[in-house]
């Protein structure tokens, strides 16, 4: 068998994206472990509340694949909540397509995301669940107005609620 130089750089791009894609922990603690939230499970708790994926993502902080999630395509009029603890995190009315593969809004509801800084690839902002510290993704300042913020958050992170069937 004769592998070319196109093929093992192909396969060495496909295993760092899958790498980096699929990876369940980070170096640094979730803020899902961090300080003490209003809504607390123990970690077998979350585990039989959560699917694997969002105990992975809530809990671990871990990424979903981009275009992964039905939430990225959801365009009905209602609200997005934590799939965690089921808090309401942002309204439709501030969801845009931001072009990146995850469900981004560009303000949360008041008082329902909490922030800090995350320095496990770069200095990040990571957003999480006020209520019960799940991750939930990242803020980043490249949104569009009124806020000029990008709040890109994981879809297995939330749940979504129509006002109105369409």
């Amino acid at each position: 068998m004769v592998i070319t130089r196109r093929g093992f750089l192909a396969g060495a791009g496909l295993c760092v994206v899958t790498v980096a894609c699929s990876r369940t922990e980070r170096s640094a603690p979730a803020a899902a472990q961090q300080g003490t939230f209003p809504f607390q499970l123990t970690t077998e708790q979350w585990r039989e509340r959560l699917t694997p994926e969002q105990f992975a993502v809530l809990r671990n902080a871990s990424t979903e694949l981009p275009r992964s999630s039905p939430l990225d395509d959801e365009h009905r009029t209602g609200i997005f909540s934590c799939a965690g603890c089921n808090q309401n995190l942002f309204d439709s009315a501030t969801k845009f397509d931001s072009g990146t593969g995850w469900p981004s809004f560009y303000q949360p509801l008041a008082n329902a995301v909490g922030e800090h800084v995350d320095n496990s690839y770069g200095k990040r902002t990571e957003v999480h669940c006020s209520k019960c510290g799940g991750h939930l993704g990242h803020v980043f300042t490249d949104g569009p107005k009124p806020t000029g913020l990008r709040y890109c958050m994981n879809g297995v992170a939330m749940n979504f609620t129509a006002t109105q069937p369409q």
